[in-house]
Order: structure tokens, then sequence, then C-alpha cells
């Protein structure tokens, strides 16, 4: 018999909104799913445990100790990122945020820090010919560059940086221009690649 696991969601104020919703919306989808699927109807309705957090907590998951600490990705707020930290090694994961002193925190002295970038050069040159110009511009103002992730990363004695979550996508043989202005200013281990690429410390 299949057992129903809830599937837990750590996030700042907000995710228990979002989450409900998500799945409000998904009602019908997982009704048409059970109906086909014996073994999904079996396991019951999809079921999220969902724990909000603020800056500055602290929390373990089994042996790994979990601290959070403010980010800036206004008009999004509170964001937060997380200092994972293991048998003496530190992984910061920031997501979204500009530059600031939570960050700084946040990615002090961390073994990986993994930071989502974007390219102003690049989002400049594709605003020119959208639409709406001014509305894609705006991801300028709260998404930390590949230059800026390089400085954070030197500022803090960061032993390797991960760039991810990159907008635009980063295409193929593209690789070492990314890597390469992040170098400009940070000197550690780069890694360059898509949502869910893996490191070790």
């Amino acid at each position: 018999m299949p057992v129903n696991i809830p599937l837990k969601v750590v996030g700042p104020v907000g995710t228990r909104q979002v989450i409900d919703a998500m799945l409000t919306m998904l009602t019908l989808d997982q009704g048409y799913r059970h109906a086909h699927h014996d073994y999904l109807r079996a396991n019951g309705p999809l079921t999220v445990d969902v724990v909000e957090v603020g800056p500055g907590e602290t929390f373990a998951i089994g042996e790994v100790s979990v601290s959070t600490h403010a980010t800036d990705h206004r008009p999004v707020d509170p964001s937060i990122g997380f200092r994972i930290e293991h048998d003496g090694k530190v992984a910061a994961l920031a997501g979204d945020t500009i530059p600031c002193a939570g960050l700084d925190d946040l990615c002090l002295n961390a073994d990986i820090y993994v930071q989502t970038v974007i390219r102003d050069d690049m989002v400049k040159q594709l605003a020119t010919i959208l639409p709406n110009s001014q509305l894609f511009l705006d991801i300028l103002d709260y998404h930390s560059t590949v230059a800026q992730a390089g400085q954070t990363a030197a500022r803090n004695n960061v032993k390797t940086l991960m760039l991810t979550h990159c907008v635009p996508a980063v295409q193929p043989g593209q690789e070492d221009e990314w890597i390469g202005l992040a170098k400009e200013h940070f000197a550690g281990t780069i890694v360059l690649g898509p949502d869910l690429t893996a490191c070790e410390a």
C-alpha cells in the first residue's frame, strides 16, 4: 500500500499562501490523474507541509544545521537565503537577491556559494527588441549580475562560486564568457550550470 508522505517546503513568510494557491490550481488535474491511476488514488491527495521562517532563524535537518539570512529581492519581501552547515563544510544558497549585508553574512567563508545571476549587458540588448522593454529591464533592479556574484564571493572569502538559474539562458559555447565575467572579480573556483547542477566541497 502506498504511503502518503507530505512534501516539506521551508520558505519565507508568504510561502504557505503560494503553496495553497498552487494546490488549489492543481485540484482538477489531480482528480483526473487519480481517476486514471489506481496507485495514485490509493496514495491519497498531494499534501505539503509548509514551514515559514524569517531571517535569523536556525533549525536542523538530521545532522545538518541550517540558518536563514535576510536577502534583498524587493519588491519581493521578505526574501531569505539558507546557510547549510555539516561536518565543517558550508553551502550558502542565496537565490534571487542583489548584494546586501545579509548576503555577505550568508556567504562569509562558505565552501560553496550558489547565486542566481543575470547578464545585465544581454538583458539591456534584448530589451531593445521587446515591445515592453522597461518591464524587462526591471529585473536588473533585484537580481545579482555575474560580476556582482564574483564580487560577493571575493569579498566574503568564498572557495567555490556556483552561478545558476541564469538569465538569459546560457547558450552552448558561451560558458567561458559567463565565467570570465565572474573571474574578473573572483580568483576561486567557478561552476556554471543550469538549475539542479551538483557540486561538492
